[in-house]
């Protein structure tokens, strides 16, 4: 396997690649969760510094078996308003060009299953059904903002899978990310993929919703603290 600091590509996900109950899949992380601080309140519980929303945890609260950077087909964007971080929410649209860095965490299908809960504002505590999202690379939990699953691919035998919401960037209400949330962002992006400062404010300072409203130095500057 690469070093930790190499991201992966996915492998692709194809008929027969996958079981259709697997018992751990690998949650990719594109927005706060990056930061394995911030992913520790979805697995344990309790109320991060600087929010007032107080997450239940998991049923099991053990930490990641594995974490790796890897790079996913799409694009990051910040809309709508966050009622825990003010300002824009990170989103992934699956279907633009380019690659998007993001952090794989290998967990259980329990686990996947309530950090979604949390991310959709409801009671953790049941499994998710996978298989429509792993026989067609995607399936519709809801209408809300992160109600879509995605399995982009496959990695090391086990499927890769992360939530968004059910538009596309071009429909979305794009809105200006808090410094808060950014600096989860950038603590992410390092702590997985050995980014720079620099890179780190180059990237997030030119996805839609923060571009025009956050410069680069700007970003920088509040991630220098």
């Amino acid at each position: 396997m690469p070093s930790p600091r190499e991201p992966v590509r996915l492998e692709p996900l194809t008929a027969g690649t996958v079981r259709p109950h697997p018992e751990r899949v690998w949650y990719a992380a594109y927005g706060s969760n990056m930061h394995l601080t911030r992913l520790a309140y979805y697995l344990t519980g309790g109320c991060p510094p600087g929010t007032t929303r107080i997450y239940p945890g998991c049923r099991d609260r053990s930490g990641p078996e594995r974490a790796m950077p890897i790079l996913l087909r799409g694009e990051l964007y910040f809309a709508l308003e966050s009622r825990t971080w003010t300002g824009g929410m990170g989103f992934f649209d699956p279907l633009r060009g380019g690659e998007m860095p993001a952090r794989a965490y290998l967990l259980t299908v329990s686990q996947f299953s309530d950090i979604v809960a949390q991310e959709m504002r409801r009671s953790p505590g049941t499994d998710l059904e996978l298989s429509g999202a792993l026989t067609d690379g995607h399936a519709e939990l809801g209408p809300g903002r992160y109600e879509i699953l995605v399995c982009p691919g496959m990695l090391d035998g086990y499927p890769v899978l992360t939530c968004t919401a059910s538009w596309r960037r071009a429909r979305a209400k794009l809105n200006r990310p808090s410094a808060a949330y950014l600096r989860h962002l950038a603590a992410g992006l390092t702590e997985a993929h050995g980014w720079d400062l620099e890179r780190v404010a180059d990237y997030l300072s030119t996805r839609p919703g923060a571009a025009g409203s956050w410069s680069a130095a700007e970003i920088a500057a509040l991630c220098a603290v």
